[in-house]
């Protein structure tokens, strides 16, 4: 039986659900509190040494980074396969999954340096924040967390961030001009490592990020939540869109990101 080590609302472990869903598997999984910095506890750093969630275990085999552990659950699936057959959709499909590395590391940064910086903030003393940015296993995530809770949206990682998130709404733009998915008209493990990621950025009520310059990744996004895999994969963990959004951007989200953002265009577009 597989077991998923995983996190309620981590956009990494969303991704795998996504997969298994789609795949029709069957599995058991653990939630690790990651608030709580269970995924540096010993007994899971045997399993995952960079104390990341999500984790797959099967038949004593440990699958980690959450595309190799997509690619690998569509392997097992008995049904349609996510992965395309044919060998330029399996290049192009190829290109998303290893672009996941940029994109999460986006999003991370996204997160971060607008609504859980300021929970932290509000929540935390000094002391407690440095204890949870000293957990962090890897001294680059390590650096990079201390640099955005100091200096939130003027951090040089939000710029990183934007030409990344630009490079991936450009790109999800100009396939969606040719079908209503990302490798044209079926759905694909492509789609299925990318949905949490623009998700998450919505819940943050960064939706204008796209909205304007690239109109089709919101139809995109609606007919991805309507898959029967974004209920059980996505929402009965972290919740309806509508209250997530709404009260981020009650917490002026928006207000906080789209002037940078629309002064990084400028620069670049």
């Amino acid at each position: 039986m597989l077991k998923l080590y995983h996190g309620t609302t981590s956009v990494c472990s969303a991704k795998v659900r996504i997969g298994l869903a789609e795949c029709g598997l069957d599995w058991t999984g653990q939630i690790l509190d990651l608030g709580k910095g269970e995924q540096t506890a010993d007994w899971y750093l045997e399993l995952n040494p960079k104390g990341v969630v999500p984790t797959l275990v099967n038949d004593g085999l440990e699958v980690v980074e959450s595309s190799v552990i997509l690619e690998y659950v569509d392997a097992l699936g008995a049904g349609t396969r996510l992965m395309p057959q044919e060998a330029g959709a399996r290049a192009r499909a190829g290109m998303w999954l290893a672009e996941c590395i940029d994109i999460h590391a986006a999003i991370n940064t996204m997160t971060f340096a607008t609504s859980k910086r300021a929970q932290m903030l509000a929540s935390k003393t000094p002391e407690q924040i440095e204890a949870s940015v000293a957990r962090i296993t890897s001294p680059a995530n390590s650096a990079k967390r201390r640099d955005i809770l100091d200096k939130g949206m003027a951090s040089s990682y939000a710029d990183a961030a934007f030409f990344t998130l630009r490079l991936m709404f450009d790109r999800m733009s100009r396939a969606l001009e040719q079908g209503p998915w990302l490798l044209g008209d079926a759905y694909s493990i492509a789609d299925a490592s990318i949905i949490a990621y623009v998700d998450r950025l919505d819940r943050l009520g960064l939706a204008g990020l796209w909205e304007s310059r690239t109109p089709l990744v919101k139809d995109w996004l609606e007919a991805s939540r309507a898959r029967p895999s974004y209920k059980v994969a996505i929402e009965d963990y972290g919740g309806p869109v509508g209250p997530e959004r709404d009260r981020n951007l009650a917490a002026g989200n928006r207000e906080l990101v789209a002037p940078l953002w629309t002064a990084f265009l400028e620069r670049r577009d």
